[in-house]
């Protein structure tokens, strides 16, 4: 069988875009309302997010999660957005206040870090009916007190122990969904999904290295 042919259209001006790396197609992908997605790009950056072909957006940040930083992301997104929430520095009633405003506002899932307490779970899931994706870090995170408490996706960030993690999260629970970072290059992202995640994060370049590289071209042109 012949592999399908897919017509491409790209625009004049928005030729210049960051590229999902296309080996992440090969992961099955996770349907959440209807939608199967694949690929996430990791940025906070509104610039990037309209500028790339990622089939969504995880906007995580290393600050207390604002409604007016959730509010400006899925205003400039095309595609849906998995909000961070918390549950590291910020804890209680305020994650799950901020994760009913993005609900509100059309996130397609909220994000809680990896110290997140089991009993916040619980209330976030008694609380919305989006998705609540939880971050793990290690093979020692607890992934079934996880699950019970009300996690749906499990988001797997372990830098070069990803893969293992994923191994052993997979081994154990057949189903469920699991997000992972891909890693630097091809052969990262494909040991990540032969090891069972179903979707991969990909962290793109920065605007100022996309930037410099422009410059140098222009600077080339000259």
């Amino acid at each position: 069988m012949t592999e399908k042919f897919i017509p491409e259209i790209k625009g004049v001006l928005r030729r210049h875009m960051i590229e999902i790396p296309q080996v992440i197609r090969k992961a099955s992908g996770i349907k959440i309302f209807g939608k199967r997605i694949k690929s996430l790009i990791f940025t906070t950056d509104v610039a990037i997010i309209k500028n790339a072909n990622a089939d969504a957006v995880i906007a995580v940040y290393p600050f207390t999660p604002q409604p007016v930083i959730t509010h400006t992301i899925m205003m400039a997104a095309d595609v849906p957005v998995f909000c961070g929430v918390g549950g590291g520095i910020t804890q209680g009633n305020r994650v799950i206040n901020i994760a009913m405003d993005a609900e509100f506002q059309g996130a397609i899932g909220v994000v809680v870090n990896a110290p997140t307490p089991n009993e916040t779970i619980r209330r976030l899931s008694e609380t919305i009916d989006i998705p609540i994706v939880v971050t793990v870090v290690s093979e020692n995170c607890d992934i079934e007190g996880r699950l019970k408490a009300g996690a749906s996706i499990i988001n797997v960030s372990g830098a070069s122990n990803t893969p293992k993690i994923v191994r052993h999260i997979r081994k154990n629970f057949p189903y469920v969904p699991i997000i992972a970072t891909g890693g630097p290059n091809d052969e990262s992202i494909l040991e990540t999904i032969k090891s069972g995640a179903n979707a991969i994060t990909y962290t793109p370049p920065t605007p100022g290295e996309i930037l410099g590289l422009l410059m140098d071209k222009y600077r080339e042109d000259r």
